[in-house]
């Protein structure tokens, strides 16, 4: 099944039941292409809806932008390189106005307040998506209604969702231990001990350059971090050693790139590293997802726990806030490990039980 000129879709049948092609046949605008051995099928919501009752296993090819929606995000595009947005800002939010573009049936100057309202309604309690999620399509939304469209009012009685406060997964020191032993190359163990000992954000990591190791003052150059900000971030000694004999197996690439990747003159993609780490961590049996962010929350958190103020790490981690940076002071076991157990200071034997 693939999309054919502009609003059609193709579907070739090989092996196929007289039923499947009754159905077909029943779809309005449908029309048999002989020269192709192909149904060409209007592009409609109604034919898809129909095309995964007759065929749920087949993929669906992803659906047309409307020509409307298509120069709208163009012109987002445009507007969100000149105001600097990062790439994956960008990216993300190109994806979620096709999605709200398929979705809505308008075009982008007849959208109104109640469209956007019942898509989000939809997106939270149909889809069921989380809050972030709902939090950033209303963020695309709203970046092309008001600085594109110069539609601002429409989004003036849309409140954003409360945001859920989830406390991040942490590993043990022993835990990051494991992760370290199980390591089966250089460059496997010099990643976890650069995410560990930095505390740096994947997509950070996978952009350094080796003239961003200061080796002399044990220190990292983080550019254009989060926020597009440069900071500096610590580097052990035994994460330098890692990184020079990951370099040494590495050497004569010709790539400047830290962690180069497998095309000539582009570094590890973050999607790579993410792969890597969570197969490091089933490796060394950790019960826990394993991911770099979880390498990052370890490294705040480690740090709080052997008492490093609370401003230092969040000049680290590059948080703009220190109310950011405070979530790990839940986590933390420092001044919890100070605390008795009730349980623990029970007098007399409890050692029966419910028995006679």
């Amino acid at each position: 099944m693939t999309s054919g000129a502009r609003g059609k879709l193709h579907v070739r049948l090989g092996v196929f039941r007289w039923s499947d092609v009754r159905a077909l046949k029943a779809i309005p605008g449908r029309r048999w292409n002989p020269q192709a051995s192909v149904w060409e099928l209007p592009d409609t919501r109604d034919t898809r809806e129909t095309l995964r009752q007759i065929f749920p296993q087949v993929q669906l090819p992803r659906e047309a932008l409307p020509a409307p929606w298509t120069s709208a995000l163009e012109a987002m595009s445009r507007n969100m390189v000149l105001r600097g947005l990062s790439p994956r800002t960008r990216k993300v939010y190109r994806g979620q106005i096709r999605r709200f573009g398929r979705s809505v049936g308008k075009a982008p100057q007849q959208v109104s307040a109640d469209d956007i309202a019942e898509y989000l309604r939809v997106l939270s309690e149909v889809r069921k998506v989380s809050r972030s999620y709902h939090s950033q399509a209303l963020s695309a939304i709203r970046y092309l209604f008001v600085h594109v469209l110069d539609r601002p009012v429409l989004l003036d009685r849309i409140p954003r969702p409360k945001r859920s406060r989830r406390l991040p997964f942490v590993l043990s020191r022993k835990e990051v231990a494991r992760l370290l032993n199980v390591c089966r190359s250089p460059q496997e163990k010099a990643l976890i001990m650069m995410l560990y000992s930095t505390g740096m954000r994947v997509g950070e990591l996978v952009r350094m350059r080796r003239g961003d190791v200061d080796r002399d003052r044990r220190m990292v150059r983080v550019r254009q971090g989060k926020g597009a900000k440069d900071r500096y971030t610590l580097l052990s000694d035994r994460a330098v050693d890692a990184l020079d004999r990951h370099l040494e197996y590495r050497r004569g690439t010709g790539d400047d790139w830290l962690f180069p990747g497998g095309r000539p003159g582009r570094p590890l993609t973050a999607r790579s590293v993410q792969k890597t780490v969570a197969r490091i961590g089933e490796r060394a049996g950790v019960q826990k997802k394993v991911t770099p962010h979880v390498l990052r929350h370890s490294f705040a958190t480690h740090l709080l726990e052997t008492g490093t103020d609370i401003r230092y790490i969040q000049e680290l981690l590059g948080h703009a806030s220190t109310r950011t940076t405070e979530i790990y002071t839940h986590v933390s076991g420092r001044d919890l490990a100070r605390i008795r157990n009730p349980l623990d200071s029970l007098g007399g034997d409890v050692e029966g039980g419910d028995g006679p």
